[in-house]
C-alpha cells in the first residue's frame, strides 16, 4: 500500500509517498480502507521528532485519526461488519491507505457526512470530551475559556461547550479568526495580539481553562479563574516549566490537571469511544455540531499539509484525502 513516511526527522520535506506492508489484522482490529485522514499537530511533533510513537506502532507513518471502510474483520470482531463506514481514533499510521484499528475505536460515520468530514472528528472531539467534560466537568452555565479557539481542538471546544450549555470565551490572533469563533458560539473573544485576556477577562469570572499554550498563560489562567476553578492542560507550546504559586491554588481551591491521549491503553480509549457515541454523536448526526474544515488536501501533499499546520492560520482542520 502507499503511505507517507517520515524519512528522518525534520521540516515537511521529510515526508514522501513510499510503498509499505499493508498491516495485518489482530482478534479484535478491523482494517480500514481510508479515504481520509486528519491532521493533528502531534503528527508535527512526531515528524521533528520529538513525539515517538507508542510500542507497536510504525514510527515513520503519522496520523492519528482517520475514516473510511472496513475492509476486514478480526475472528473476535462483532462490533462492525464489512462495508461499514467508520471513522476511528489510532495511535498511528493514519497517514496511509489501509490501517488497522481496534474494534473499539471506531465510530459509524453519520450519515450527513462525507469521509473528510468524518476524518477531522476523533481526535479533536475525544480530546475535548476527555479534557473539558470530564477532567473539567464543565457544567451548564459556566465560563469556559478556550485559548486558541480557531484550530481544531480550539473550535471543536467552542462549539461542544456552547451546545452544553457554556458560556465561551476564546483568544485569537485575528480578526478573521474572531469572525470564525463567534460563528462556532463564542461569546466574548480576545484578540491576543492587540489585547491583554487576562485584562479584558478580570470581570467575566472564568470556571474551566482549555490551554494548549503554557508559558506565560499558567499565571495569567491562575488569576482569572473563579474559586474552585478547573484548568486543563493539553499542550505547552510555549513552555512546560512554570512557576506555581501554592497558596494560591490552595485559596481558590483550583483542579490543575491535563492529560495525552495518544498513549493510554485501549480500555480507556473505548471508554473515552462510548461517551462521545453517547453524548456527543446525536448532536454530530442531527447537525448541531459541524465539522470545520479549513483544507482538504490529496495525501501526496502531505508535506503542504503540515506547513499549512505550523503557519497557525488555520480555521478548522486539515484533511489528507486518499
Amino acid at each position: 500500500m502507499k503511505a507517507v513516511v517520515i524519512t528522518a526527522p525534520g521540516g515537511p520535506e521529510v515526508l514522501k509517498v513510499a510503498e509499505i506492508d499493508r498491516p495485518r489484522v489482530g482478534d479484535f482490529e478491523v482494517l480500514v480502507e481510508v479515504k481520509a485522514a486528519g491532521v493533528n499537530r502531534p503528527d508535527v511533533f512526531q515528524r521533528k521528532g520529538n513525539y515517538p510513537a507508542p510500542a507497536g506502532v510504525d514510527p515513520r507513518v503519522p496520523g492519528l485519526e482517520v475514516a473510511g471502510v472496513v475492509v476486514e474483520r478480526g475472528q473476535y470482531v462483532e462490533d462492525w461488519q464489512l462495508g461499514d463506514r467508520v471513522c476511528a481514533l489510532v495511535a498511528g499510521g493514519g497517514y496511509a491507505q489501509y490501517v488497522n484499528v481496534p474494534q473499539g475505536h471506531c465510530l459509524p460515520i453519520p450519515v450527513n457526512l462525507t469521509f473528510a468530514e468524518a476524518a477531522s472528528l476523533p481526535e479533536t472531539v475525544f480530546t475535548v470530551w476527555d479534557n473539558v467534560f470530564r477532567r473539567g466537568k464543565i457544567q451548564p452555565g459556566d465560563h469556559l475559556l478556550v485559548h486558541g479557539g480557531a484550530g481544531g481542538i480550539g473550535s471543536t471546544a467552542i462549539q461542544l461547550g456552547a451546545l452544553f450549555g457554556a458560556v465561551v470565551c476564546t483568544t485569537v490572533s485575528s480578526a478573521e479568526k474572531a469572525l470564525f469563533c463567534q460563528g462556532l458560539g463564542a461569546e466574548r473573544i480576545i484578540n491576543y495580539t492587540s489585547q491583554d485576556f487576562q485584562n479584558e477577562l478580570a470581570d467575566f469570572g472564568i470556571d474551566v481553562i482549555l490551554d494548549s499554550i503554557g508559558g506565560d498563560y499558567f499565571e495569567k489562567n491562575l488569576a482569572l479563574l473563579n474559586d474552585d476553578g478547573r484548568l486543563v492542560y493539553i499542550n505547552a507550546m510555549q513552555g512546560a516549566k512554570v512557576e506555581l504559586n501554592l497558596l494560591k491554588l490552595m485559596q481558590k481551591r483550583i483542579v490543575l490537571t491535563g492529560s495525552t491521549l495518544r498513549g493510554r491503553d485501549h480500555e480507556f480509549k473505548q471508554t473515552l469511544r462510548d461517551a462521545v457515541w453517547t453524548h456527543v454523536w446525536p448532536k454530530v448526526s442531527n447537525g448541531e455540531f459541524k465539522p470545520t474544515l479549513f483544507s482538504i488536501l490529496p495525501f501526496e501533499e502531505a508535506p503542504e499539509a503540515h506547513r499549512l499546520m505550523e503557519n497557525s492560520d488555520l480555521l478548522g482542520k486539515i484533511v489528507l484525502s486518499f
